[in-house]
């Protein structure tokens, strides 16, 4: 018999559709997915989590995960900057995701300075899936990185909701 892993779940209405919010007990965020893109959000913990069985209990707004995105969406964009992350991955992928968290609010990199910020030039094709795999959007925020032309370049949650995150937070920076 697997392992389980328990997880809490809400879900928060936002101005560019609901957001599942995925904790665990100790409130770091292990996930958050637009619900329209649900489906995927099970097979990625699954994927993410293996070997692990994963159970999601409900829970309203769990260690005020809820009430901080809640705030970042009504223009405190840096109400989720001290928010706990707790991400699998293999070391690389945390690493990325670890750089992401440094961009400041408001501004955009290129994955090629991604690269280069977290020393590995040469990886900028990995370090794209990596930011591509990452669990936890908004938060862990690959929003921010743009192609080197400065285009909009693929978002799990859609380019119309990438391009509304970077306004928000260009707008709203302190």
């Amino acid at each position: 018999m697997r392992e389980t892993l328990r997880l809490l779940i809400d879900h928060l209405p936002t101005p560019i559709g609901e957001l599942h919010i995925v904790c665990d007990n100790d409130g770091a965020l292990r996930a958050t997915f637009w619900t329209d893109r649900e489906e995927n959000l099970r097979r990625a913990l699954e994927r993410i989590y293996a070997p692990l069985h994963i159970e999601m209990e409900p829970e309203q707004n769990p260690h005020g995960l809820a009430d901080a995105l809640a705030d970042y969406f009504a223009g405190d964009v840096c109400a989720i900057d001290g928010l706990a992350v707790n991400t699998a991955g293999t070391p690389f992928q945390r690493e990325v995701w670890q750089a992401l968290r440094e961009i400041p609010c408001g501004t955009t990199i290129s994955y090629g300075e991604l690269a280069r910020r977290i020393g590995r030039p040469a990886a900028v094709r990995a370090v794209g899936l990596a930011n591509g795999a990452n669990p936890i959007g908004v938060v862990v925020p690959c929003h921010r990185v743009i192609g080197s032309n400065g285009s909009l370049t693929g978002y799990g949650g859609g380019i119309e909701r990438k391009r509304w995150l970077l306004d928000h937070e260009r707008q709203l920076r302190l």
